[in-house]
């Protein structure tokens, strides 16, 4: 008997377990929320006291930063307005202006002297500069003055915020335990780093706004962080002897990479650029038709002349060439990765962040290393386009692989699949659309960067582009602009797969 109470503990024990601290109270709480589909009013005073260090504490950290943004905002306004030097920036233009009066005062009384045609003008000046300063100091009266408003505003601000932070806190901690409930992974908080990290950060943000804002001035160090030039003129040689450094040690490579480029890019040239145009564009248009269906297929049939009416076709092939290179690389490289990543979590973990930095920084930063291995001109752009946009595919591997039902896989092996039976007949067919999905993102993306890869060399569609940007000709980057917006159009309408009658 004592054994089954332990393993089905009641919501009472579970709810204690959960709170650590007064577990009576919030069994109430609880039961009142949780009674009503509806919202229910509760108020926990404890939340509403101390703020964002009970939600800190509890480990709900999303609205321990929210309230903790405002409550310092609701702060700086008491502090400004009761001891806060607020009127510090009218103050110094006012001592400002002060000293240019006295010097112009001092060249009034030399002109007075020497130069009797110029004494009206440093009059004028003066005058001017006195009238300045007026305004000044009634601006200062009027700060002066608003400074109980901004003082009521503050406490009406954190008094408010107290209030929401009490109604919400017992609502937001049984939300908690109803997923703590189904993953015991999740913390409830109550630990010992909650209550100093919660009491440090919310301290020091609440302090170092306080005194920053009501009091300009009062820190220096505040005001700009502290640094050197050195420490970055050092930063900047030794990256660049490690650069050199690679660049010589990794010669063989880098030409080994280039060959292996260049090859793929001159075959895909030869095919789209010298290949008769009836050919391409009767080919492209059955392909779009089996993809996509009829309507598809004409719709390319009307891009495709577009481009070779206004003179685009050669480039627009070129375009074609190098995205052709880029994708088949991305997608020769990023399914397999994909498919060695969907088992292998820990590997995975590890070359997550290396595909989160190819995404988020700016092409034009890794164009630097990139130059630098490779030089200018089409590798260099393929390799760039391949940074860019070669991780979707992989991303959706994982993700199609990772969704494939264990029931199904289990089912396979107890008929006596192998591994490689398993990954060609039951992984992959049930992850197709996920990587078809992948596929279609790479060849977007690949398909973005023709701009800027034309900045290096890689011509193509998006050197029109580049000399319409640089030479303000609106009427030639329309058009190679919609002429890259076809391409784009025919590749995902092929890509997708998907008959779209």
């Amino acid at each position: 008997m004592n054994n089954k109470l332990t393993n089905n503990p009641s919501r009472a024990e579970l709810i204690t377990d959960f709170v650590k601290t007064n577990p009576n109270y919030y069994i109430e709480q609880f039961q009142k929320i949780g009674s009503k589909p509806s919202f229910s009013f509760s108020f926990n005073l404890y939340a509403a006291i101390f703020g964002p260090i009970w939600f800190g504490i509890r480990n709900i950290w999303n609205w321990a930063l929210t309230f903790l943004i405002i409550e310092t905002f609701a702060v700086v306004q008491i502090i400004r307005g009761l001891f806060g030097n607020i009127t510090a920036d009218a103050i110094q233009k006012i001592e400002q202006v002060q000293s240019t009066i006295a010097f112009r005062n001092q060249q009034l009384e030399a002109a007075i002297t020497n130069n009797p045609d110029k004494v009206d003008v440093y009059k004028r000046n003066i005058k001017s500069l006195e009238d300045a300063m007026q305004g000044y100091i009634n601006e200062v009266d009027r700060i002066e003055a608003s400074a109980i408003w901004i003082t009521i505003f503050g406490i009406a601000l954190l008094v408010s915020i107290k209030i929401i932070q009490g109604i919400i806190a017992n609502s937001k901690l049984e939300k908690r335990y109803s997923e703590w409930l189904s993953d015991k992974t999740i913390s409830p908080g109550m630990q010992i780093k909650n209550y100093i990290l919660s009491s440090i950060f919310t301290s020091v943000i609440m302090f170092f706004s306080v005194v920053h804002y009501s009091f300009p001035g009062l820190i220096t160090i505040m005001n700009e962080f502290p640094t050197h030039p050195e420490i970055r003129l050092t930063s900047i040689s030794w990256v660049e002897k490690i650069f050199n450094y690679a660049v010589i040690k990794g010669d063989a490579l880098f030409t080994a990479i280039t060959i292996g480029i260049r090859s793929v890019l001159d075959f895909l040239e030869l095919l789209f650029v010298k290949t008769p145009w009836i050919v391409i564009i009767t080919t492209i248009v059955i392909l779009t038709g089996l993809s996509a269906g009829p309507r598809a297929a004409i719709y390319s049939a009307g891009f495709l002349c577009y481009m070779g009416f206004l003179g685009f076709w050669v480039k627009a092939m070129t375009t074609l060439a190098l995205l052709g290179t880029a994708a088949i690389l991305s997608i020769a490289i990023g399914i397999p990765l994909g498919i060695f990543c969907a088992r292998r979590q820990r590997f995975y973990s590890m070359i997550r962040p290396i595909m989160d930095f190819m995404q988020t920084m700016p092409a034009f930063v890794f164009m630097i290393p990139v130059i630098a291995f490779f030089g200018t001109g089409k590798v260099a752009a393929v390799i760039i386009t391949m940074i860019f946009g070669g991780t979707p595919v992989v991303r959706l591997t994982v993700l199609g692989l990772r969704g494939v039902p264990e029931t199904i896989r289990e089912a396979a092996i107890a008929y006596g699949a192998s591994k490689w039976y398993l990954l060609r007949k039951v992984d992959l067919p049930l992850a197709t659309p996920s990587i078809l999905a992948g596929v279609n993102q790479t060849v977007m993306l690949s398909l973005a960067m023709v701009v800027v890869a034309s900045l290096i060399g890689a011509k193509g569609l998006g050197q029109d582009v580049l000399e319409a940007l640089q030479y303000a000709n609106v009427g030639q980057g329309i058009l190679a602009g919609v002429a890259i917006l076809f391409v784009a159009l025919i590749l995902d309408r092929v890509v997708q797969g998907k008959k779209r009658v």
